[in-house]
C-alpha cells in the first residue's frame, strides 16, 4: 500500500507581511494562490540588498527550516518556487561578488583581519557602541532582530556536515555539539537565546520579528541559508562559520557588558558570557581542524572559504551601518517598533 502524503500542516510562524511583488508572489503561491511568479529577468531587475528580494529569499528559505502557518510541507521542493529562487540567488550573489572582490586573498589573511578588527572601535561596531552607549531600548532591538539567526542557532551550518570528511567533519560536529547543548536539551543557544529574549521583554517565538528586521538583518541569515543549502559553495559555508567563531567571543564580551549594565537581567547575561569562552575554543577547532581538514582535502576550495568569510564581514557591515545610523538619531532600527515594557521606553 502507498502511504498517504502527509497532511499540510506546520508549526511554523505565520507567513511574513510581503514588502514587494516579489515577496508577495511568493507568499501567495507558497499558500496555494493562483499566482503567476516573476521572471527571472523580472527578478534580477530588484535591488539585491532590498527588502522585496531579501524577504523573498527568506520565505523561500523558511520552507526548509519550520515552514509557515498554513503552507504545505510539499512547498518545500516546489519546482516554480526553486527556478525562482535560483534567480533571485544569482542576482544576490553577483551584487556579493562585485562588493566583495579580492583576488588572491589567502584564508590566513583573511582570518588575521578578522581578528584585527575587533580590537578597536573605529564607529562602525554595533558591539562597541552598545557596550558603551547603548539603552536598553537598544539592545532589546538588537535581540528581536538578532532572534532570526539564533533562533535557528547552528542549523544553516549543519547542511555541510554531509559534504564533509575526516577532520573537517569531526571538528565540525564537535562545535556544533556544543552549539545544541552538548546533550542538554536546556543549554541548546537557541534556548538560551529564547531565555535572553524573556529577560527582555520580547518574545522568543521562533520568526516573532520577521516582519520587524530591515533588509540588512534579513541578508545575513539568507547568507547562510544560501551556502548550506547548495554543496557547491560548502568552502563558503565553512569561511562563513570562521567568520562567526572567530569574531564571537569578543563580541559577546562586549555585549555581555551591556546587558550587566543596563540590567537586561542574568539570562541575557548568561547567554553571552557562555559564548564568551566556547567560541574562543572553537575558534582554535575551526582554524585548525575544519578549514585545516578541508583545504588539505579540497585545497581548490580556498578562494570560497575566503569569499564566505568576505561576504559575512560585507553583510555584517551594511547590517551595523544601518543599526547605527538610526540609533545615533534616536530613532529605531526595526520596521515596526517594538511594544515597550515599563523599564524601557522605545522611540517611536
Amino acid at each position: 500500500m502507498i502511504a498517504p502524503p502527509p497532511s499540510p500542516v506546520s508549526t511554523g510562524p505565520a507567513p511574513p507581511r510581503p514588502r514587494g511583488d516579489i515577496s508577495s508572489a511568493v507568499v501567495a503561491v507558497s499558500r496555494g494562490d493562483p499566482c503567476e511568479l516573476p521572471t527571472s529577468a523580472e527578478a534580477v531587475r530588484a535591488d539585491p540588498y532590498g527588502d522585496d528580494l531579501q524577504l523573498a529569499l527568506y520565505s523561500l528559505y523558511e520552507l526548509h527550516y519550520w515552514g509557515f502557518e498554513g503552507v504545505d510541507p510539499r512547498r518545500e521542493w516546489d519546482p516554480r518556487l526553486l527556478s525562482l529562487r535560483s534567480a533571485l540567488e544569482d542576482h544576490f550573489l553577483d551584487a556579493l561578488r562585485h562588493d566583495v572582490a579580492r583576488a588572491g586573498r589567502s584564508v590566513g589573511r583573511a582570518l588575521d583581519d578578522l581578528l584585527a578588527e575587533p580590537a578597536r572601535d573605529d564607529g562602525s561596531s554595533v558591539t562597541h557602541y552598545l557596550q558603551h552607549h547603548g539603552e536598553l531600548w537598544q539592545l532589546r532591538e538588537y535581540a528581536a532582530i538578532r532572534s532570526l539567526y539564533h533562533l535557528k542557532e547552528a542549523d544553516p551550518h549543519v547542511w555541510v556536515v554531509p559534504r564533509l570528511r575526516g577532520r573537517a567533519k569531526a571538528g565540525m560536529v564537535a562545535v556544533e555539539f556544543d552549539e545544541f547543548g552538548a546533550g542538554r536539551a536546556e543549554d541548546i543557544h537557541a534556548t538560551l537565546f529564547a531565555n535572553l529574549m524573556a529577560d527582555l521583554g520580547l518574545d522568543g517565538t521562533y520568526g516573532r520579528y520577521l516582519d520587524a528586521a530591515p533588509a540588512e538583518a534579513l541578508a545575513t541569515v539568507n547568507l547562510m541559508s544560501l551556502f548550506g543549502l547548495h554543496r557547491l559553495w560548502r568552502g563558503a559555508l565553512v569561511g562563513h562559520f570562521a567568520s562567526v567563531e572567530v569574531t564571537s567571543s569578543p563580541a559577546s564580551r562586549r555585549l555581555a557588558r551591556a546587558m550587566h549594565r543596563t540590567g537586561a537581567g542574568p539570562a541575557a547575561e548568561r547567554f553571552y558570557d557562555e559564548h564568551v569562552e566556547a567560541d574562543a575554543v572553537h575558534e582554535q577547532v575551526v582554524r585548525r581542524e575544519v578549514i585545516g581538514g578541508l583545504l588539505a582535502d579540497e585545497p581548490g576550495l580556498e578562494p570560497d572559504v575566503v569569499f564566505g568569510i568576505d561576504t559575512t564581514a560585507e553583510l555584517d557591515r551594511r547590517l551595523a551601518a544601518t543599526l547605527l545610523e538610526a540609533w545615533r538619531h534616536g530613532r529605531t532600527a526595526l520596521k515596526t517598533p517594538l511594544t515597550a515594557p515599563s523599564r524601557s521606553r522605545a522611540p517611536e
